[in-house]
């Protein structure tokens, strides 16, 4: 009797776990995989650049003869218009060699003219006459060049701008070419970012269909500049160590917020009509290709390569080639599924799919 009884418990025990089995097997195999579709949108993306920005003129102001700096008529971050002055360099040999030029020009003069009459009289020889002018000729151009020296003991301002740094002080003396200070020109600036050799052939590409490349400029405090700006110029040549060229944009600076030296960053704007966007989640690699897992109509899964754009989306790829809107693709469990492998499906739109993610394309 004890051993029936042991008999019908162990067969019991064995149905049991038999029946565990097959409830975790069938569990399994109903295991659903959350499905989707890509979602085709026009898409906004910003990229980024590093930039340096410039007076459109930024040029050093120095002296032009040796001398004592005898005045200084502006500050340290002024603004001075065209034709104002700026320094004078201490004029006093300038001035008498001026009026000893002069007074040799007179001297010249006077006997120009004696010469002259006599000449008429035929006293002295034609050549007396042309020796007499080219001796006042000469001492009209000495006038000259001491006028012009003692123009450059006044230093004015060659354009409108903004000074910077004096660097020197009334009374010391000056060398012909010591620096003074720097004047810059802030009415427009020239703004210099490096774009990779890939993304100079997008953007030349709009140039060349006459589209202009407009950028904005992303200040130092993370504002944005209030004037749109476009690139006017491409550098000639790559730098062969970064691979990069150098862009140059022009921004108008009305109210002279910016100032040379600055730095920032430029942002370009790209658009993408009809743009098919999917999940980074449902992508994997291999060998540094990229792949999903395409859902059939038989809800077979299959493995499918694609490329994706180089612009860059939080949590959100481009897809260049390899998928068409209509396509379903698993979003979950890839490790858990394997290609051929035939799944049960959670489907759920696009639309639905994306609001979970943070979605910044607009």
């Amino acid at each position: 009797m004890a051993k029936r009884i042991f008999m019908l418990l162990s067969l019991g025990s064995i149905l049991l776990l038999s029946s565990c089995g097959h409830k975790e097997e069938v569990k399994e195999e109903e295991a659903k995989f959350l499905v989707s579709n890509p979602l085709e949108k026009d898409t906004i993306v910003d990229r980024k650049y590093v930039a340096q920005i410039h007076s459109i003129r930024h040029i050093e102001l120095r002296a032009l003869e040796r001398g004592y700096l005898q005045n200084i008529f502006v500050d340290e971050g002024q603004f001075v218009t065209k034709g104002q002055k700026m320094f004078r360099i201490m004029p006093n040999v300038y001035e008498a060699e001026l009026a000893k030029s002069k007074a040799e020009a007179e001297s010249a003069l006077i006997e120009y003219q004696n010469t002259k009459t006599l000449a008429e009289k035929n006293v002295v020889s034609k050549n007396e006459l042309a020796l007499a002018k080219a001796r006042l000729s000469k001492a009209n151009a000495e006038v000259s060049l001491a006028q012009t020296h003692l123009g450059f003991t006044d230093i004015r301002a060659p354009f409108s701008g903004i000074m910077n740094h004096l660097e020197a002080r009334e009374g010391s003396l000056l060398d012909e070419g010591d620096l003074l200070t720097t004047l810059s020109d802030n009415s427009k600036m020239w703004v210099y970012f490096n774009v990779p050799e890939a993304e100079y052939l997008n953007y030349v590409t709009k140039k060349s269909k006459g589209e202009m490349i407009k950028v904005n400029l992303e200040m130092a405090n993370g504002a944005i500049f209030n004037q749109e700006g476009v690139v006017e110029t491409i550098e000639g040549e790559f730098n062969n160590e970064t691979g990069n060229i150098a862009f140059r944009a022009t921004f108008n600076n009305p109210n002279k917020i910016l100032r040379h030296g600055e730095t920032g960053n430029i942002i370009v704007r790209n658009d993408y009509k009809k743009a098919l966007l999917i999940p980074q989640k449902a992508t994997f690699e291999v060998l540094d290709k990229k792949f999903v897992f395409v859902i059939d109509k038989n809800n077979t899964v299959v493995q499918r390569e694609i490329t994706v754009s180089e612009e860059e989306i939080p949590y959100l790829f481009i897809v260049k080639s390899g998928l068409t809107v209509g396509d379903k693709i698993l979003l979950d469990g890839l490790r858990k599924v394997k290609n051929g492998q035939k799944i049960h499906v959670d489907y759920q739109t696009p639309n639905k799919v994306f609001s979970s993610l943070h979605l910044y394309a607009e």
